[in-house]
């Protein structure tokens, strides 16, 4: 269930680590032939969007078994934190979208280093101390329900929604969805740097939110689960990939790239200091760095990439990096930044500071 954002809630995330370990939603892909090793990922995406990466890896290795735990962002790096600090394992494979996270365990010691010809083939910024390595980047996208917004109110641009609600207070109080940045990684990182990108119209948009009640979620299927029942008519914010799945299965769906400005989001692997398989690790590292990986993600997975052409039904420039529209959030030492302990508690109490006054 979408909740407002509450100020206990950030107050419990902001404190100290809780003391039981949490699970992931497990899914267990069974080894083709025999199966002679087990690998074990814990990640940050549905089980079903990275189901064809992973039954593409297993035609090159019959004999594995691959284990994919599915968790919310800030569970996944409080659980990895937790395993690094008291050394035990956790997985064999770190895959998240919060890649400040992943930062930030591998500046904390956590992970191992791997090197190869598919991480040297790597932009620097999409790989920092062969620890961290993007292999896929999507934009940030909006959303919305062509059967209830009129095209007239089609928000194209981040000014577009703030505008829109200005105009239509009431027509779209309680309408519009978005990550709760409190529960979220995946969240807070993307507010976090739309922040830095344009301060200016993101804190006009942070008001007509809170005027018009913004209604928000943990996660991207949450918020779209809502836009597909009626209950929400636009969506901001949402990775492209859950968007575009979204679209395939609903046809009065429609994805938006900002005409601003789009965020470009990695999803990057770690492979963890206790992992009991890191050969298996990295051999499904360079799988996903791989050329057949990424014709797999593109076409199978993920859908949307930073430098390939828009899928049909996406409404945007045919090249988001050509374009200048697209701006990727670069994989390295300043999304340190993010994760430094009093930058993110001020940057969660002013955002939160804009939403309490609603609540009862």
């Amino acid at each position: 269930m979408l909740k407002k954002p509450l100020l206990f809630a950030a107050l419990v995330l902001l404190s100290p680590v809780h003391a039981s370990a949490i699970e992931g939603e497990k899914t267990v892909f069974q080894s083709p032939g025999a199966e002679k090793s087990r690998l074990v990922i814990n990640g940050v995406t549905d089980a079903d969007a990275i189901k064809p990466l992973i039954l593409d890896f297993q035609q090159l290795a019959p004999d594995v078994t691959v284990e994919f735990n599915d968790y919310v962002s800030n569970d996944l790096f409080r659980e990895a934190e937790r395993a690094c600090s008291t050394g035990q394992n956790y997985g064999d494979l770190l895959i998240s979208s919060s890649a400040d996270q992943l930062v930030k365990l591998a500046n904390d010691g956590c992970a191992i280093p791997h090197s190869s010809a598919e991480t040297d083939a790597l932009a620097s910024w999409a790989n920092w101390r062969n620890e961290v390595f993007g292999f896929v980047f999507e934009p940030a996208v909006i959303v919305y329900d062509a059967s209830r917004v009129p095209q007239a109110d089609v928000p194209r641009s981040h000014a577009d929604i703030a505008d829109l609600l200005r105009r239509k207070p009431e027509d779209y109080r309680n309408r519009i969805g978005t990550y709760n940045i409190q529960l979220s990684g995946v969240g807070y990182l993307l507010a976090f740097h739309d922040a830095l990108q344009a301060p200016t119209i993101y804190g006009r948009l942070l008001e007509s939110f809170s005027r018009a009640e913004v209604v928000t979620g943990c996660c991207n299927n949450e918020v779209l689960d809502q836009i597909a029942s009626g209950r929400l008519r636009i969506a901001y914010n949402i990775l492209g990939s859950y968007a575009y799945a979204a679209f395939l299965k609903n046809p009065n769906l429609r994805v938006v790239i900002p005409r601003d400005y789009a965020l470009i989001l990695p999803r990057a692997a770690l492979i963890p200091v206790k992992s009991q398989q890191t050969d298996l690790a990295r051999r499904f590292i360079d799988y996903l760095l791989s050329s057949r990986g990424k014709t797999v993600a593109r076409e199978k997975a993920f859908f949307l990439s930073e430098d390939d052409p828009l899928p049909e039904g996406v409404e945007g420039p045919a090249s988001l990096i050509e374009s200048g529209i697209g701006r990727p959030i670069r994989i390295g030492p300043a999304l340190l930044a993010a994760q430094d302990r009093a930058t993110r508690e001020r940057f969660i109490r002013n955002w939160t500071a804009l939403f309490t006054a609603l609540d009862p």
